[in-house]
Formats: structure tokens, C-alpha cells, sequence
């Protein structure tokens, strides 16, 4: 018998011990194996279709925090500008408040100069009545022969008073 090529004997025992062992991994080996192939592709397709839907609900969250963010974005500025406004407001009242009180400060004010003006007329008249009064009593007092000395009499006293009143 030669190595390289084997005997018909040979050649038929391995034929037919090749085909039992065939035939016994067809009705028990293959079924075994197929269904355990079958299951892994079964576990795969299942778990490739939760990946999808793990992927399609990751989509949706970060579609439902972006409309949040846009939403609480909205808010932020409706509420900044609510209090930008609400600060203007209070900063026009507050205006208009210290204008009417500074209207009402100068009316006061103007309203006290005339009262010093006039109560400054009603002396300056007095204290003009009363040297009128004095000049008269100088001049009446006085003997005067002529209307010039009456009149340069006068203007000097007039001249006095326009001077003490400076």
C-alpha cells in the first residue's frame, strides 16, 4: 500500500463511514446547529431593531430638549423684555415724579420772590413815604424865601434817599 495512493478497500470504508457520519450530523448535528444560527440571526435582527428604536427615541429627546431650549430661549427674552419695560416705566414715572416736584419746587420758589418783591415794594413805598414825610417837615420847618432853595432842597433830599436805597 503506498501513501499517495490508497487501496479501493480503503476508498470504500471512508466513503461509507464519511457518509454515517454525514447522515447522523444531517438528522441530529445540522438541525442543532441551524437552530442556534437561526436564534444568534433572530437576537441580532432583534437587537438591530431596539438599536433603531433606542436611535429613533434618542432623535426624539434631543427633538423635544431642542423645543425646550428654543421655549425657555422665548421665555427668557419675553421676561428680560417684561423687565426692561417694567424698569423704563419706573424710570419715566420716577422722572416725571422729580420734574413735577422740581415744577412744583419753582413755583414755590417764584412764588416767594414776589411775595420778598412785594413785601420789598410795600417798604421801599414806606420808607419813601416816610422820607417824603421828613423832607416835607425839613422844608415846612425851614424858612425858605425863594423857590430855588425850595427845589435844590428837595433834589438833595431826593438825591439822599435815591443813594441810601442803593
Amino acid at each position: 500500500m503506498s501513501l499517495i495512493t490508497p487501496d479501493f478497500g480503503l476508498l470504500f470504508w471512508m466513503v461509507v463511514i464519511f457518509g454515517v457520519v454525514f447522515f447522523l450530523l444531517a438528522r441530529f448535528g445540522f438541525p442543532v446547529i441551524t437552530r442556534a444560527v437561526q436564534k444568534r440571526s433572530d437576537h441580532i435582527a432583534e437587537s438591530l431593531r431596539a438599536a433603531e428604536q433606542a436611535r429613533l427615541s434618542l432623535e426624539r429627546l434631543a427633538e423635544d430638549q431642542n423645543r425646550l431650549l428654543e421655549q425657555a430661549k422665548v421665555e427668557r427674552a419675553e421676561i428680560l423684555k417684561s423687565a426692561t419695560d417694567e424698569r423704563n416705566a419706573l424710570i419715566a414715572k420716577a422722572h416725571e415724579e422729580a420734574s413735577a416736584e422740581a415744577a412744583k419746587v419753582m413755583q414755590n420758589a417764584r412764588e416767594e420772590i414776589e411775595a420778598e418783591r412785594e413785601l420789598a415794594h410795600r417798604e421801599m413805598r414806606a420808607e419813601i413815604s416816610a422820607l417824603s414825610v421828613a423832607v416835607a417837615e425839613r422844608i415846612v420847618r425851614k424858612e425858605l424865601d425863594n423857590s430855588d432853595s425850595q427845589q435844590a432842597l428837595l433834589d438833595k433830599y431826593v438825591d439822599e434817599a435815591v443813594h441810601s436805597q442803593s
